[in-house]
């Protein structure tokens, strides 16, 4: 059984876009997810999204990912909203993993603009619907074209509002104005999808965050957003100048690189990257230490 939810909140206020942990010889970890999304729920996560690029989705197969969901669900799945990623650039094999999920008993999907081939706002508005239409769970779109390659324009947002199931929005385009008019006109929830726009996006009227850095700083995220949302906009403003660093630390690299990393000096469950990513050089990891540091974070 989801969590409750709210139109206006479906998926929590805050998710952690899971890394998925391997075994040393990079085998998937069940294990290690379930005592990884526990931890992240005992630090405030109302939400987890599992198979997203932060848990290196391009490289586990559609087994390994209904393994995953189900063994997250097992562990976490009464206090948390599991949402799994099923996005690809193939429609038809996004509506089998979406089915997948379903079946695996996930609380609801999130699907990323087709990556790659690049096609126009009508191939992106069939590509969501037709997912939409695969399954009874809500759907988060993502949007983040400059891994993608296309935007979800603001009026395409507004068509994909007028379906039942698709229900809120990834946003990691990075253009506070568009964010603005998509939010207003769409009526979608929005969720950011940059760290470093979290606090900017809730001023505009997003309703929580879908986040990398809460592997490390959630409770600093959850303090901010009720913050916010309770008229404590300076309490939020010095929560947000105080994570700067972490912000800036755990994206000089790639997000899963500097996360495994951060969460392996931590003692948490992470293990190896699979191909084609790759871990952290010595120096790489001191300047994550220090960033950390500065924002905080206890090694």
């Amino acid at each position: 059984m989801a969590p409750t939810s709210t139109p206006q909140i479906p998926f929590g206020r805050i998710l952690t876009a899971m890394v998925t942990p391997f075994t040393a010889d990079g085998a998937l970890d069940l294990d290690g997810a379930q005592r990884l999304a526990t931890h992240l729920v005992d630090a405030g996560n109302d939400g987890l999204i599992i198979n997203g690029t932060t848990g290196e989705s391009p490289t586990t197969s559609d087994a390994e990912k209904s393994d995953l969901v189900r063994a997250v669900l097992g562990a976490v799945g009464d206090r948390a909203h599991i949402v799994a990623g099923v996005g690809t650039n193939d429609t038809h094999h996004s509506i089998e993993l979406a089915r997948a999920a379903q079946k695996a008993g996930a609380h609801g999907l999130l699907t990323v603009t087709p990556y790659y081939n690049k096609p126009p706002q009508e191939g992106l508005y069939r590509h969501f619907t037709a997912i939409a239409d695969a399954t009874e769970l809500p759907v988060m779109l993502y949007d983040i074209p400059g891994r993608s390659g296309v935007p979800i324009n603001t009026e395409t947002l507004v068509r994909l509002a007028e379906h039942p199931r698709i229900v809120a929005n990834k946003d990691a385009k990075g253009d506070l104005g568009r964010a603005s008019w998509a939010i207003a006109q769409s009526g979608l929830a929005w969720y950011s999808g940059d760290d470093m726009l979290n606090l900017p996006l809730l001023s505009v009227g997003a309703v929580g965050f879908v986040s990398v850095v809460g592997h490390v700083v959630t409770p600093e995220l959850r303090t901010m957003a009720e913050a916010y949302v309770s008229g404590d906009v300076q309490k939020a403003l010095e929560i947000h100048q105080k994570l700067l660093p972490v912000f800036t630390g755990m994206f000089r690299t790639q997000g899963v690189m500097t996360t495994k990393a951060a969460l392996a000096l931590q003692g948490l469950p992470a293990g190896p990257l699979r191909p084609p990513m790759v871990e952290l050089s010595p120096e790489e990891t001191e300047q994550l230490k220090i960033d950390l540091a500065a924002g905080g974070v206890q090694l």
